[in-house]
């Protein structure tokens, strides 16, 4: 293991990180993605120290083949967009850059300052940067053209030990941000980790800041969980220390209420990956509403309430997740299609902008079994995707 040094206060050299070589670290350089790789070696030739960050290093060294590659750079977004052609910069307040490769989506990032507190805007070193970051797992940066892992926290041996520890002081971290709370047990389930007992009663103490996140980042949170291969674990992880009931209340109430309801609840996100998940439409988000609409729906209703029914029902059922429009549909005519019943349209839009819930014909698919997908529909709209977390929550 190497150290970095670099001048403090009094101007002697202090050490500041510790600089883990291959044999160290362990991550598989076949692991790395080699457009994320690409991407950093482009910014470091240009002059700007960049590193792959956040939870792709986490799961490398884990030995996991991560779904996502950040980018961290000291180079400014005007910078980094003048280097890719195919990039365009995000954001108001929290500018970052996404750099295109195809369909896949890069974020790069500058690195931040401490100067204007947690959520300020201004741009410093790597050494500022590592400090906003939420936990020591997240916190590590690699440099895939050296092969080493910078770690300025102790995140390395945090991993070593198995256990999720916070890098902003337990009195600021969540209620600078309280998804926070969602990710450290979200971190915990997926990987076998600890929580800290300080950790985990200052997460059981101010659940109810969650009560103050938007619908529209609850919704990506959950989009994240279910779409996990340890998405049963990390809800009931979530369920056990009460903050389950801020992101999907019904759905935690019944379990509450009905052991067989959640086992059968768990046993639907499980299913997912046991079948061999392929992100279909609708098929995350049936996950969360099947066992419900099983429950509660009355298909006997005739052709348009039967649907609106189920329809109403479930977009209430999942709030306050407010989830594309389009997923729903597609969730509910699953529903239907799994019964034999072919939802034909289930609404138009009308020339103005103005949207008209239309469903009609709910009756089983002509020369078709029972259970066949739903036919494809042409429609506009908005494209889900994206991310706006603010700074200095990395991870996945």
């Amino acid at each position: 293991m190497r150290y970095r040094y670099s001048a403090g206060k009094n101007g002697k050299l202090e050490r500041k990180a510790c600089v883990y070589t291959a044999d160290e670290h362990g991550i598989n350089p076949a692991d790395v993605d080699a457009e994320a790789v690409g991407a950093v070696m482009r910014l470091k030739d240009a002059g700007y120290e960049s590193y792959i960050v956040g939870g792709a290093v986490r799961d490398l060294i884990l030995g996991k083949k991560p779904k996502d590659f950040d980018v961290a750079s000291e180079a400014s977004p005007v910078q980094i967009r003048r280097l890719f052609r195919n990039s365009r910069i995000i954001g108001r307040r929290f500018k970052l850059v996404h750099v295109y490769f195809g369909p896949r989506v890069y974020e790069v990032s500058t690195f931040r300052s401490l100067r204007d507190g947690l959520n300020g805007n201004t741009f410093g070193s790597v050494e500022e940067d590592v400090l906003r970051r939420d936990f020591t797992m997240n916190a590590l940066f690699y440099d895939p053209g050296q092969r080493v892992v910078v770690d300025y926290v102790g995140g390395m041996r945090d991993i070593r030990a198995r256990r999720v520890k916070a890098i902003i002081p337990l009195a600021k971290i969540f209620k600078d941000d309280p998804v926070r709370m969602i990710r450290a047990v979200k971190y915990a389930a997926a990987t076998g980790f600890s929580l800290p007992l300080a950790l985990k009663w200052k997460i059981k103490a101010q659940t109810a800041l969650l009560s103050e996140v938007s619908p529209s980042r609850l919704t990506e949170e959950i989009f994240k969980i279910v779409n996990s291969p340890h998405a049963a674990s990390i809800v009931e992880a979530l369920d056990g220390i009460g903050l389950y009931a801020y992101l999907q209340p019904d759905a935690a109430r019944q379990m509450k209420e009905s052991p067989l309801f959640r086992e059968r609840y768990l046993r639907s996100l499980s299913a997912l990956w046991a079948e061999g998940f392929k992100n279909r439409p609708g098929e995350t988000l049936g996950a969360l509403i099947n066992d419900h609409m099983e429950d509660t729906a009355d298909l006997t209703l005739g052709t348009n309430e039967s649907y609106k029914a189920v329809y109403a029902a479930a977009r209430n059922f999942v709030l306050p997740m407010n989830p594309p429009r389009f997923e729903l549909e597609h969730a509910v005519r699953r529903f239907f299609s799994e019964r034999g019943i072919q939802v034909r349209k289930s609404f138009m839009a009308e020339r103005g902008g103005a949207k008209k819930a239309q469903a009609d014909d709910l009756s089983p698919p002509k020369g078709e079994a029972a259970g066949a997908r739903p036919s494809k529909r042409r429609r506009g709209g908005r494209k889900a995707g994206g991310r706006a977390s603010p700074p200095g929550t990395s991870g996945s």
